[in-house]
C-alpha cells in the first residue's frame, strides 16, 4: 500500500467546471418521491449548465428496495442530465450504498444527498459556487439548530461529537450530515481510504482541504417516514466512534486505573481500622459490594475491546462492501441539452 497519494493535479482552479459533477442519490423504499425528485434534478442540471457549463450526471444507488424503486429508476429519462442506475444484490446500509455511488461516478466532483426530499436539489448550486467561485474542496452542510428535536436527543449527540473529536487531530464537524460536495481530488482521495468498516462523515473530514460549513434547515419528508431507528442511531454512533477514536479505550483504561487506586486506598483503611482503632470489618457486604463492581466494570472493558476487535476481524477477512445486481447508464443528448442561447450564437 502506497503511504500517500498525490492528487494536486485534479483541482484546476477556473477549469473546475470542466471536470463535471457526479450526484449521487442513495435510495431505499423512495418509489412514492423518485420521480419528483428527478425532475427537480433535471432542472438543476440544466440550471448548473447554462450558469457554469457544467456537464452533470446523477447516480441512483438502490440499496435493496422491497417497494417499485427500483423499476421506476430504471424508466427515468435522461433529460438535460446523465442517468445512472445502482442495484446493489441487497441492503448494504446506506455507507455501502455511497461507496457504491462514489465508484461509479463517471464526473471529477462528486455531491452527496438524500433521496428522501429533506436535502434540496435547489441548494447544490450553492454548494457549486462554493466549489467553483471560492476554490473550497469539500463543501458540507449541518443544521443550523436542533430546536424541534427532543432534548435528551440534543444531549447525545453533543456528548457524542465530543467523544469522538477528544483527542483527535481532525475533528468531525458537529451536526454535519451526508449532504456534501466533495472537488475531483477531494474525491480521489476519499476513493483511496480501504477501510470497509466507513463511517462517511469522518472519512470526508479525515481527508482534510479546504472545507467550508454551509448551515441549512432540512425540508420535511416528502413522503413515507424515515429508516434510521434508534437502535440502527445508536449502532452508526458506535461504527463512528471505533472508526475514528480510541477515547473509547482511553476511557476503560482510566476507570480501571481509578478502580485499582480506590481499591488500594479501601485496602488501606480496612487495614487502618483494624491495626488501629480495632474495629472489625464486615467482610460479606463489603466483598459482595466490590466484586460486583469490579465485575461490572470489567464486563464493560471486555465489551468496549470486543467492538475494536470485531472491526479488526472484518477487516482482516476483506469482504467486498457490496455487489452489483443491475447497472444501466442512460445518456442525455446533447442537441436536446443544448441552451436557447447557444442554439441562438449557433445559427
Amino acid at each position: 500500500m502506497k503511504p500517500g497519494s498525490d492528487v494536486s493535479g485534479l483541482n484546476g482552479g477556473e477549469s473546475a467546471a470542466a471536470a463535471g459533477l457526479s450526484i449521487v442519490v442513495p435510495v431505499f423504499n423512495e418509489a412514492a418521491g423518485l420521480q419528483a425528485l428527478h425532475q427537480r434534478l433535471s432542472a438543476l442540471a440544466n440550471t448548473l449548465r447554462q450558469r457554469y457549463a457544467l456537464a452533470c450526471e446523477v447516480v441512483y444507488v438502490d440499496d435493496g428496495s422491497s417497494d417499485s424503486t427500483l423499476s421506476i429508476a430504471r424508466n427515468l429519462p435522461a433529460n438535460g442530465i446523465d442517468v445512472q442506475m445502482v442495484s446493489l444484490s441487497r441492503n448494504f446500509g446506506k455507507e455501502a450504498a455511497l461507496l457504491a455511488g462514489l465508484d461509479h461516478a463517471r464526473r471529477g466532483a462528486v455531491l452527496f444527498m438524500d433521496g428522501d426530499g429533506q436535502h434540496a436539489p435547489e441548494m447544490v448550486e450553492k454548494l457549486v459556487s462554493h466549489w467553483i467561485d471560492d476554490g473550497y474542496d469539500v463543501v458540507y452542510t449541518a443544521k443550523a439548530h436542533r430546536d424541534h428535536e427532543p432534548r435528551l436527543r440534543r444531549a447525545a449527540v453533543r456528548g457524542f461529537y465530543a467523544l469522538i473529536n477528544w483527542g483527535a487531530r481532525q475533528k468531525i464537524p458537529e451536526d454535519a450530515g451526508d449532504f456534501r460536495l466533495l472537488s475531483p481530488r477531494a474525491a480521489a482521495a476519499l476513493k483511496q481510504l480501504p477501510e470497509r468498516n466507513r463511517f462517511f462523515k469522518g472519512l470526508a473530514s479525515w481527508i482534510g482541504f479546504r472545507q467550508f460549513r454551509v448551515d441549512y434547515e432540512p425540508e420535511p419528508r416528502a413522503h413515507g417516514f424515515t429508516t434510521f431507528s434508534a437502535g440502527r442511531l445508536i449502532g452508526l454512533s458506535i461504527e463512528g466512534l471505533t472508526s475514528f477514536s480510541v477515547a473509547p479505550l482511553r476511557i476503560a483504561s482510566a476507570l480501571g486505573a481509578a478502580l485499582a487506586i480506590g481499591a488500594f486506598l479501601f485496602g488501606l483503611s480496612i487495614l487502618w481500622e483494624t491495626w488501629i482503632d480495632g474495629k472489625s470489618v464486615p467482610g460479606y457486604p463489603s466483598l459482595m459490594v466490590g466484586m460486583m463492581t469490579i465485575g461490572g466494570v470489567q464486563l464493560l472493558m471486555i465489551g468496549i475491546v470486543g467492538e475494536y476487535i470485531g472491526k479488526i476481524l472484518s477487516e482482516l477477512k476483506a469482504r467486498p462492501i457490496y455487489f452489483v445486481a443491475e447497472h444501466t447508464v442512460r445518456h442525455s443528448d446533447p442537441a436536446a441539452d443544448a441552451s436557447p442561447a447557444k442554439q441562438t450564437a449557433a445559427e
